[in-house]
């Protein structure tokens, strides 16, 4: 079964790449004449082209940031956060008359073993293919506006399962009443839906709004789906529920405004996280609110600083309340046409309005891609206490524990057909128990896993008649 759920997948991605290449040979031959006849160097001529892209021309060709006509798309992370300009590029573009669409997305088949020396008692083991696929949309409306849609699905509720993957320390979310601890959730079969429409007021001066069911509000850093510093790890962090958790609601509304480099957003969602029930849409509800300041000082960085206020998050803990504040700062190099260095610092911690208590967490997660190469890891620090990892019958005072983990990997393409990456990858995660959880759990677990990734691949385009290629703007994946 896995076999064919492969060979489906590697064909669907294949076709769309055919397909979006077709689309787009017309245009990119005539932007590579046009950058022909400029005569430059080719550092002037890239630094030229990139300014261009940089700002409305007019052109039905150019795609922009979804919430901006003044901004590149590169810009775009999850929801409207922000990645910085220089963050490269992997999917498929489709041009149309009116319309600019793209296509990426990530499919693992793989085998995962948490323990896998059997330190404790704790982990677990399985194949699965955890995966997501996304599709977004824009066109321009009149001389400042622009429109916008996306939509996001994720097979996991099939080939993960209902009850998620094994992962050592994790917890979040629930299932068949239970909570759900040393695993991760599966993410819904419709992840987002969303519409927003921006509107230029005056030079480098946006508005915009956005509507979702479900949708991500304007809280934390891009979520780890689609953080290319994260990207090759088929694992989400153990920091997830601490910083960017809140990428599924069933029910979001945000405002926008943006000057040059600055922008300052608010939202209001539905704080209760997606159910059990992996296959439809959660009635929506706007009781919870999230604040977000970003700010892109080059091209290189994105740093924000978010605060939210989410009515009772866990169905099993529906009194409690929670006040998460996240900062970040992402970091993207282009080395050359196909090698890159990304990183990511987030920071993320939440106050339980029952007890008072509040809980950190750090991550430093990096990736370097060298030309079919890549390697990549992060570390974690998170604060659980006994209850968030279903102990407080063992520990009735709920003591809070110190989690450290380290995970190191890298994986290789080994084959591109029709603009899409097959990469064989293995990764090793380390993770180091706290004294008192020692006799669960082990001193030291080690989880292992090995995998096969199927992505769209880097994005390129011709630059001039010698064929020299140069990354082209486009949707972070």
């Amino acid at each position: 079964m896995m076999k064919t759920l492969f060979l489906m997948v590697t064909g669907l991605l294949a076709w769309q790449a055919g397909f979006a290449q077709h689309e787009h040979h017309n245009q990119t031959d005539s932007i590579a004449h046009s950058e022909h006849r400029k005569q430059m160097n080719p550092p002037e001529a890239r630094h030229r082209f990139e300014k261009v892209l940089a700002v409305d021309t007019g052109s039905s060709m150019m795609m922009s940031s979804q919430l901006s006509r003044d901004l590149p798309m590169n810009r775009n992370g999850s929801g409207s956060s922000w990645v910085p300009d220089e963050t490269p590029v992997y999917g498929y573009m489709v041009h149309g008359k009116k319309w600019m669409s793209m296509v990426h997305g990530n499919f693992f088949a793989r085998y995962t073993h948490q323990d896998i020396f059997k330190s404790g008692s704790r982990g677990g083991h399985e194949f699965d293919a955890p995966n997501w696929l996304m599709g977004m949309t824009q066109r321009k409306v009149g001389r400042n506006g622009l429109f916008s849609a996306n939509a996001m699905i994720s097979l996991d509720p099939f080939l993960v399962g209902l009850n998620g993957y094994p992962l050592l320390y994790q917890t979040g979310e629930s299932y068949q009443g239970q909570k759900l601890v040393d695993r991760q959730h599966p993410h819904d079969l419709f992840s987002e839906l969303n519409i927003a429409y921006s509107q230029r007021i005056a030079p480098q001066t946006d508005v915009y709004a956005s509507i979702g069911y479900p949708g991500e509000p304007a809280l934390g850093p891009p979520v780890f789906m689609h953080r290319l510093s994260g990207m090759n790890n088929p694992d989400a962090p153990l920091q997830h529920h601490y910083a960017d958790a809140t990428h599924i609601t069933f029910g979001v509304a945000t405002l926008g405004f943006r000057y040059k480099n600055v922008k300052l957003e608010g939202s209001t969602f539905k704080g209760r996280e997606p159910d059990e029930e992996r296959y439809g849409f959660d009635a929506p509800k706007f009781d919870s609110y999230a604040m977000r300041l970003s700010y892109n000082p080059s091209r290189n960085w994105a740093l924000q600083v978010s605060h939210g206020w989410i009515k009772s998050p866990e169905a099993l803990d529906p009194d409690h309340d929670v006040k998460l504040f996240t900062a970040s700062a992402m970091y993207a190099k282009q080395l050359n046409e196909d090698s890159h260095f990304t990183a990511s610092l987030v920071y993320g911690q939440n106050h339980y309005n029952h007890g008072g208590e509040t809980l950190p967490s750090a991550m430093l997660e990096s990736n370097l891609q060298l030309h079919k190469t890549a390697l990549y890891g992060n570390y974690i620090f998170v604060r659980k206490n006994a209850e968030e990892l279903a102990l407080d019958n063992s520990f009735p005072a709920n003591p809070a524990f110190n989690i450290n983990a380290i995970t190191l990997g890298a994986n290789q393409i080994i084959t591109q057909i029709k603009n899409t990456d097959l990469r064989l990858g293995a990764q090793a995660s380390f993770n180091f128990s706290p004294t008192a959880l020692q006799p669960l759990y082990g001193k030291t677990p080690i989880g292992f896993e090995i995998y096969i990734r199927v992505n769209p691949s880097l994005m390129k385009m011709m630059k001039n008649h010698q064929h020299q290629k140069m990354n082209m703007p486009g949707m972070m994946m």
